[in-house]
């Protein structure tokens, strides 16, 4: 497991880079587009591009800065760097969402015609540019990847129903079918980035990792030998996927004898089942005042 943990970051960097050319080369396609078909949908999402490209951009640089090695600034390295690049895409979406829903909302009420074939040709192209990116991204288990990912996925599925609007369209007269099917996707895009984001604040808060079975955790450590007891147990995560763990655990030499250098080996060996990779032990004897009030 201590391999894989590893091996899945180099290839981040490349997916998110990708995403941002793509990206970007696409908004570029879609501007010209939007003028030639005369589609103000296709238009403004140009522009959405163009400021996703950015945040694109954006995520790119702190993904590479989140490898820089600790130093005396950050003396747990840069990882969670990447982290602000999940809340600003996660960001830039639900304020996208947002817009998509009120334009949405005006053109249910004042539907506006549409040069379907425009569409149709924009979408299939849409949809083999950014699901390209999507194929790349799926695997990406960091929120920065994942927010990356969700936001590439909007643009699938918003393609997806601009070719199943302009097919409709093509030989049904219903221009109401455009918004109606942009709020379903804008709806969707907007539960998963709050939910992203959610999830980013939990580790820049220092919550407990998601499905982290911290009594677990405790119980095995609490079984080896002369250990008595545990206390100023804290579980973290740097970035989703490195998790750092800290812990005082009172030894009670009527128990057992103690080799202090022993015990955390086996204490470090059940953190590695937990995915656990980082873990800082203190060993203390029962009768001593380990010096904190709270502990």
């Amino acid at each position: 497991m201590h391999h894989h943990h590893h091996h899945h970051h180099p290839d981040s960097g490349k997916n998110i880079r990708l995403a941002f050319f793509l990206n970007l080369a696409f908004a570029v396609v879609e501007l010209i587009g939007g003028f030639f078909t005369n589609s103000i949908a296709i238009l403004s999402d140009a522009l959405h591009d163009f400021g996703d490209s950015l945040s694109l951009g954006v995520t790119w640089y702190l993904q590479g800065l989140s490898k820089k090695k600790r130093d005396a600034d950050f003396t747990y390295g840069y990882k969670r760097f990447s982290l602000l690049g999940a809340v600003l895409i996660s960001a830039v979406l639900i304020g996208g969402s947002c817009f998509v829903i009120l334009e949405g909302v005006q053109r249910i009420v004042a539907p506006q015609p549409v040069d379907t074939t425009g569409m149709l040709v924009l979408a299939v192209a849409g949809i083999a540019v950014n699901g390209l990116a999507v194929f790349r991204l799926k695997r990406g288990r960091s929120f920065n990847e994942r927010a990356v990912y969700l936001h590439l996925m909007e643009d699938v599925l918003g393609w997806i129903a601009v070719l199943t609007g302009s097919v409709v369209m093509k030989f049904a007269d219903w221009p109401v079918l455009d918004p109606i099917l942009s709020l379903a996707i804008s709806g969707w895009v907007l539960y998963n980035a709050a939910r992203n984001l959610s999830g980013t604040f939990r580790i820049l808060l220092q919550g407990t990792p998601k499905g982290m079975d911290v009594d677990g955790l405790k119980a095995e450590i609490s079984a080896l030998g002369p250990v008595a007891s545990l206390h100023d147990f804290h579980l973290w995560s740097l970035d989703g996927d490195s998790h750092v763990l800290s812990l005082h655990a009172v030894v009670d030499p009527e128990i057992g004898r103690c080799d202090p250098i022993a015990l955390k080996s086996s204490i470090r060996a059940i953190c590695d089942n937990f995915h656990i990779h980082h873990a800082t032990i203190e060993v203390e004897d029962k009768k001593e005042d380990c010096g904190l009030m709270h502990c």
